[in-house]
């Protein structure tokens, strides 16, 4: 099944292919479609990408290949980190990049008209390139989509948005098959359907491949040793015995519910870290190059610990780690048991974690998750039909690739999952509100986004409409924010201007695990300097 060159890589690693990744090189074989559903350090993401890996191997093709798309930023950035080991340490021709929101715009430029064999991407990026007019063009010889934590992105917005993709990819390359990869399943059948390009569990062209069973995680709940308020969110009473786990652990993340703990939960353990311990903080909020920096100190095992948010939640593989922390309660089985898979990023080896609660009543929801963990009884409820706002980007997205006929695209949508359902004349509702703003908004010309014709085609209005769906394409609802630069030096990251408008020259607040204050502001810039003193401000997020 696998090439002796394989073999002989997976020999020198000490490895043997599990049966699951053997699974899915049959699968691809026969041009199957499949989900792989396997615990956390069970090889998932190398039994995804293994047959790409063995089908390019020997060279000559030329082309975009496989589409990675990620809920991550982070985890494709980590994902292109590990598929570069065997493919520098068996010498493949193969050309492996990443295209997110962070990318320079010369790349992006350069990505579209000499793909790689390989582009990892998100939800979002993807949409950008499906508006393309030379979208077929980039997309015609793909041949594999692997969709990591799939889970996360089903029953979502971000999940209707990638689902349409995937349609609109089938048409453009109607062999291409799907894999699909998760670790933490509640609902299966859903997820088989976003594999099918008929949008359906049962349409048969899609295979469940299952990895087997981890050791069993140990999980404990951390209690102070003083008093624990009723009130409160922050737990930074319980940050003392927090630190000594972290410094008793090899590596820690710390996990935390929203950008704001982080920040606090960075700055204590800061000001406990008397051992002069490496701590990194991320979250989304920070400029992309200190994001980096702390993803390759980690992969590196340069840090003890990492404070973290939800944005390193999923998939990262960084086998120093062997202790989670997560400070809060983890509002959820399924989301915990995430978090808790990034310690120990081995099949054999049991996750270890930490629940802080941060008051008396969030002792109740660890113990009710520890119950959960127990009993293996993954929540959430199953995905929900596709929203009709993303359906009308989607819309948009495809007048901005070139004319097309209603018909078609009726017909291409309803191959979607979250639209398998979806009724003609709902599809027309929606496709007359794009072309006219619906009964509040047509008398304004900006959006009468679409032009129809007598024989059922439609195209954009004007050009315009096609920046504006560039520059807002996706489903992630922001806040307008602005950059935080250190004196006359390096951007941190971006506050949301709210926050802004409520600081004076002199303020001091918390931001990039650094003291602040605020100087004033330039134009869309906040000038920020180093700052000492007590009680400074805290910036929140719409988003958490």
């Amino acid at each position: 099944m696998l090439p002796e060159s394989f073999r002989a890589w997976f020999a020198r690693r000490g490895w043997q292919a599990h049966a699951h990744q053997l699974a899915m090189l049959r699968a691809a074989k026969a041009g199957r479609s499949a989900l792989l559903i396997a615990p956390t350090g069970g090889g998932k993401t190398l039994a995804g990408f293994l047959p790409s890996l063995v089908e390019l191997a020997d060279g000559g093709y030329d082309g975009l290949h496989t589409l990675y798309v990620s809920p991550l930023k982070a985890l494709a950035v980590d994902i292109h980190r590990n598929l570069e080991v065997p493919v520098a340490e068996m010498v493949l021709p193969i050309r492996i990049e990443t295209r997110t929101g962070d990318t320079p715009q010369s790349k992006r430029l350069r990505q579209r008209s000499k793909p790689p064999q390989m582009l990892l991407t998100t939800p979002e990026s993807l949409a950008l390139l499906l508006s393309y007019s030379d979208a077929p063009e980039i997309f015609a010889g793909l041949k594999c989509v692997v969709l990591d934590e799939l889970h996360a992105m089903a029953g979502t917005k971000r999940g209707d948005l990638l689902a349409l993709g995937l349609a609109r990819l089938s048409r453009l390359a109607p062999g291409c098959r799907r894999v699909g990869l998760s670790a933490t399943v509640a609902h299966r059948d859903p997820l088989l359907a976003y594999l099918s390009a008929e949008g359906r569990a049962d349409a048969g062209d899609a295979d469940l491949v299952s990895g087997g069973e981890a050791a069993k995680p140990e999980v404990k709940i951390l209690l102070p040793r003083g008093r624990m308020p009723w009130s409160g969110h922050m737990a930074v009473f319980a940050l003392p015995e927090v630190y000594e786990a972290v410094k008793a652990a090899k590596t820690a993340i710390v996990f935390v519910n929203t950008r704001a703990q982080a920040e606090i939960v960075f700055q204590e353990l800061w000001r406990l870290n008397d051992d002069n311990l490496p701590i990194g903080l991320h979250h989304g909020s920070l400029a992309v190059e200190q994001r980096r920096k702390v993803e390759a100190a980690m992969a590196r095992g340069a840090l003890r610990a990492v404070v973290a948010t939800s944005s390193l939640d999923l998939g990262i593989d960084w086998a120093a780690v062997d202790l989670v922390v997560q400070v809060g309660a983890p509002k959820g089985v399924s989301r915990l048991l995430q978090r808790i898979g990034r310690a120990n990023h081995r099949l054999d080896t049991p996750s270890r974690a930490l629940l802080v609660p941060a008051n008396r009543f969030e002792v109740l929801e660890c113990k009710a998750a520890l119950d959960g963990i127990r009993a293996m009884e993954l929540d959430g409820d199953p995905p929900r039909p596709g929203g009709l706002d993303v359906l009308a980007q989607h819309i948009v997205g495809t007048a901005c690739a070139g004319p097309f006929q209603a018909d078609a695209l009726y017909a291409e949508v309803r191959r979607a999952a979250p639209y398998a359902g979806l009724d003609r004349q709902t599809f027309d509702d929606v496709l007359e509100f794009c072309a006219t703003g619906g009964y509040a908004l047509r008398s304004y010309d900006r959006y009468r986004r679409l032009i129809g014709d007598s024989k059922g085609g439609w195209r954009l209005s004007h050009p315009s409409h096609l920046r504006r769906y560039r520059m807002n394409v996706g489903t992630i609802v922001e806040a307008v924010t602005l950059k935080v630069r250190l004196n006359r030096g390096p951007v941190l990251g971006e506050v949301e201007e709210y926050f802004v408008m409520g600081l004076e020259p002199g303020d001091t607040f918390l931001f990039a695990g650094r003291l602040l204050r605020f100087d004033g502001l330039r134009e869309t810039i906040v000038q920020a300097s180093p700052a000492t003193g007590d009680a400074p401000k805290i910036p929140a997020y719409a988003g958490g």
